[in-house]
């Protein structure tokens, strides 16, 4: 047997369809009951149960007790971005849900991938903020730079301590599945998500494990203002 790490057990947890339903049902950050899970897997609660604790065996999920409810989340956001690009490979071999409905363009638009944003105006941003040398990125490594911190303390009043993480990093590439191209993660990419929530540029869909972002009409002008042509 060869050393390193067993992929096959982790695509094993997340091979199974209704394993993977509940993942993706989490994808969107919130902490999901068993009882939600299972109705997003189409599965009873009892056999919820038992795929819950594979994953949580797995390393995939991690509980969550609130009172008399046990919540289920992802364990860190590097699931989320594996969950994405598994998503993205799907996309690009033709491995496609054959419902469709209303809510894909918005999907595909702009949505949450864990805590930051995703979909066409992720990419955008990252494009923008890439193209005016506020980051640095060589492949998947990103990086802030001195003109980058400038713009967010003066934007958007994040400043670099905001970003610090003992297990994050501040800048990450993750693959937008719908794009085929990266989208900002890592500690500022859940900053910026989360002053657009702050400043009521954009909200989190209301309906139950949607992962659609709604920008608002201020939102939108902001939004562009900022990142939709390359200039402050």
């Amino acid at each position: 047997m060869k050393a390193g790490p067993d992929i096959a057990m982790v695509a094993s947890l997340v091979g199974d369809p209704a394993r993977a339903n509940m993942l993706t049902a989490l994808m969107n950050g919130r902490a999901l009951t068993a009882s939600e899970l299972a109705q997003e897997a189409g599965i009873t609660p009892q056999t919820a149960s038992s795929h819950l604790a594979k994953l949580e065996a797995g390393g995939l999920i991690e509980p969550e007790k609130q009172g008399r409810h046990r919540y289920y989340r992802l364990t860190d956001p590097d699931v989320a971005g594996v969950l994405e690009g598994l998503a993205g490979l799907a996309a690009r071999a033709g491995h496609m849900r054959v419902r469709t409905g209303p809510k894909d363009p918005a999907l595909r638009r702009a949505r949450i991938c864990y805590d930051h944003l995703a979909g066409d105006l992720g990419v955008q941003m990252l494009d923008s903020l890439r193209e005016r040398k506020l980051v640095k990125q060589k492949k998947q490594e990103i990086e802030l730079t001195v003109e980058g911190e400038r713009f967010l303390a003066r934007h958007l009043q994040i400043s670099p301590d905001m970003l610090t993480h003992p297990r994050r990093p501040v800048c990450k590439a993750c693959l937008d599945w719908s794009e085929r191209r990266h989208h900002l993660a890592g500690t500022l990419g859940a900053a910026m998500m989360r002053r657009f929530t702050e400043l009521k540029w954009a909200a989190r869909d209301a309906t139950p494990g949607s992962r659609v972002v709604n920008f608002t009409r201020t939102g939108e002008k902001q939004f562009a203002a900022l990142f939709g042509n390359g200039r402050e």
